[in-house]
């Protein structure tokens, strides 16, 4: 159990939540394991099968305590108040002509609309979002560098590397959307010019030429697009749970169906969380070219023995700790999309003046 930003994270699979006078009582196998004053915290967020008391979450929405269930996986499972549901285009028309009095998460989703449909609060956001994805592609290049100086092309690295960061200062004074996804699409294209050259193993068969999905032709973008589909849902239960609208986006718009947000959320996190476990994989051996298949339609799939591993390794990295760059706390990479959503809401709410996104290193 951990508390970051007045947020309770109970990640305990065993823990049960109750309320005890004030305050909030957490227990494993019938025995008291920890305590917190209810009006110490903003939210509580699940990550156990075990549930809480009827008494706890009465309290929390009388008390307007953000409260909410994941799997230990985390999948989103419920909050109080619940989800909203995939029709964004008739949900931003209902929240426009509401004449009701709002609760806390319906205050958050509207702030989070305004800021969607104003370019001069949209484009702030998006500059943060941007400012991490090359941030965190460049330093990924730089851990390559460092960790396999004599096995890669060190001057294409280097010179990928050196585009990136001159990116950065462009991308931080950036006023205009389009510019800006000009911007990210330069940094894109620098940093996946380079990406062949960090696959270390059977290179015969894991290779990078360009980005292919719906369907993926080769192994290793078969890899991103899995990576990719889980980060999406790590980062859509991140921001249902701490309530907003995971289908209102700004660099990615509106889609009935379509999680924008967790679209845009999961744009920093892509070089640090999936594009980096897609080359542990390869680079570890973990898959080998003989783990995949090709269908008639030529997509390349992994099989379904091969597809537990790449689980069962995505769970075991949610696991390993890192220090938050932002918070200066250390937490697993499980709850990065949890805590940066958390950020998110409160840049909307105007606790924070601005985003702080992922700046990993």
């Amino acid at each position: 159990m951990r508390k970051l930003l007045n947020t309770l994270f109970v990640t305990s699979e065993n823990a049960y939540l109750s309320l005890d006078g004030e305050n909030v009582v957490a227990s494993r196998d019938g025995q008291e394991a920890a305590r917190y004053p209810l009006h110490m915290l903003s939210g509580i967020l699940s990550f156990s099968y075990a549930g809480a008391s009827p008494a706890l979450m009465g309290a929390c929405a009388k008390r307007g305590v953000s409260l909410a269930f994941c799997t230990p996986g985390g999948r989103f499972l419920a909050r109080v108040g619940g989800e909203g549901g995939g029709n964004v285009l008739l949900r931003r028309s209902q929240y426009r002509a509401a004449g009701y009095e709002p609760d806390a998460v319906v205050l958050l989703r509207r702030a989070q609309y305004r800021a969607a449909d104003d370019p001069g609060s949209c484009c702030p956001i998006e500059r943060s979002m941007v400012f991490g994805k090359v941030y965190n592609a460049r330093w990924s290049i730089e851990r390559t560098r460092r960790d396999h100086a004599l096995r890669v092309d060190e001057a294409a690295l280097s010179a990928a590397s050196d585009t990136l960061q001159s990116l950065l200062p462009s991308v931080a004074a950036e006023i205009e959307l389009e510019r800006l996804r000009g911007l990210e699409g330069k940094g894109a294209a620098a940093y996946f010019g380079v990406l062949d050259e960090m696959i270390l193993n059977a290179k015969d068969c894991f290779f990078f030429r360009e980005r292919s999905r719906r369907p993926p032709l080769d192994p290793f973008n078969a890899l991103l697009s899995f990576a990719y589909s889980l980060l999406a849902l790590d980062c859509a239960a991140a921001l249902e749970s701490v309530g907003l609208d995971a289908y209102v986006g700004f660099l990615h718009r509106d889609r009935p169906g379509r999680t924008s947000l967790a679209l845009d959320l999961m744009e920093e996190l892509r070089p640090c969380m999936a594009d980096r476990f897609a080359l542990t994989l390869v680079n570890n051996r973990v898959l080998r070219p003989e783990d995949f298949e090709t269908s008639e339609s030529g997509a390349v799939l992994l099989r379904d023995e091969a597809r537990r591993v790449f689980l069962k390794h995505w769970q075991e990295k949610k696991q390993d700790t890192l220090t938050h760059p932002y918070l200066k706390e250390k937490l697993p990479w499980g709850l990065v999309p949890y805590v940066q959503a958390l950020l998110l809401a409160r840049c909307l709410r105007g606790d924070l003046d601005a985003y702080p996104p992922f700046l990993w290193k």
